[in-house]
């Protein structure tokens, strides 16, 4: 059953959306059409990367209807379809924390194992850890979208604070975030190590493009991630989180940023750079 709840307008919000929307879009077709037609699905790199695309892709999806809430203030579908747009949202977050820490790991054992690396590196393993980690995130939407789906909020997406069972699932994301970070800044820190060590010139041309690959990562949990999720556990007035979400939501439009340092040659065809060992 449809209902209709209002709130105040909040344009400023809606044209955010509307310009991620505007940005985000085209930026991740893009790059989704470069990978699959240049690079193709023959690399651990490429299928994260795809993956880390789909993410975003399923945010950005759901944001004409957060545009649409803002800036008339109602909110005409069901809640289930607001539950829905908001695990969405969280799906996002969750999902690229761990995507991109796999880049970031598959980086790590390229430059550090080239060669030792190449069992694990394999196109049948990305597969499957990229579907242990949409199962895994599936099984934790079950309970959550239950929990939401149990308490009527006076408007989408300003969800009070519900009880335990909301912030289990606050804390949750905490561990999740601080985990993927943590690994992320070791494996920057032994990439860093290990390229200033190299003295190989054919080697080291590409030692820019690989930091900037760690640094965009680590800007990423700090800039888009983590503001969030502290800010889901310490603020208890739920409309103040919306900036924070609003600031989340932005990492669809960073994160094709890391295609382009990630990959040598990321405009040529794969054929055209097969002679390059990927670093």
């Amino acid at each position: 059953m449809n209902t209709t709840s209002a709130m105040e307008p909040q344009p400023g919000y809606a044209v955010i959306y509307g310009c991620i929307i505007a940005l985000g879009l085209p930026l991740n077709a893009v790059s989704l059409v470069v990978l699959l037609h240049r690079h193709s699905l023959k690399s651990s790199t490429v299928v994260f990367m795809i993956n880390l695309i789909i993410s975003d892709l399923l945010l950005i999806i759901s944001l004409p209807m957060r545009v649409y809430f803002y800036a008339t203030g109602t909110w005409p579908l069901s809640q289930m379809a607001c539950t829905f747009v908001t695990m969405l949202f969280r799906d996002n977050i969750r999902s690229s924390c761990i995507f991109i820490t796999f880049i970031s790991m598959d980086r790590l054992v390229a430059v550090v194992y080239p060669l030792r690396s190449r069992h694990l590196r394999t196109l049948s393993k990305a597969w499957k850890a990229a579907a242990a980690i949409w199962l895994f995130l599936m099984l934790i939407n079950i309970p959550e979208t239950l929990l939401f789906s149990e308490h009527n909020e006076k408007t989408c997406f300003e969800f009070k604070t519900p009880g335990s069972g909301s912030r289990g699932f606050s804390y949750f994301q905490l561990v999740l975030m601080f985990t993927t970070l943590t690994v992320n800044i070791v494996c920057t820190a032994l990439v860093s190590w290990t390229l200033h060590r190299m003295t190989d010139s054919a080697r080291l041309k590409n030692k820019v493009n690989v930091m900037l690959l760690f640094a965009i990562n680590l800007l990423m949990f700090i800039i888009c991630f983590l503001p969030m999720t502290v800010a889901l556990l310490t603020i208890v007035d739920r409309p103040r989180i919306s900036p924070f979400i609003c600031l989340a939501s932005m990492n669809c439009c960073l994160d094709p940023l890391l295609y382009c340092f990630s990959l040598d040659a990321f405009w040529k065809k794969k054929e055209d750079v097969d002679h390059t060992r990927e670093t």
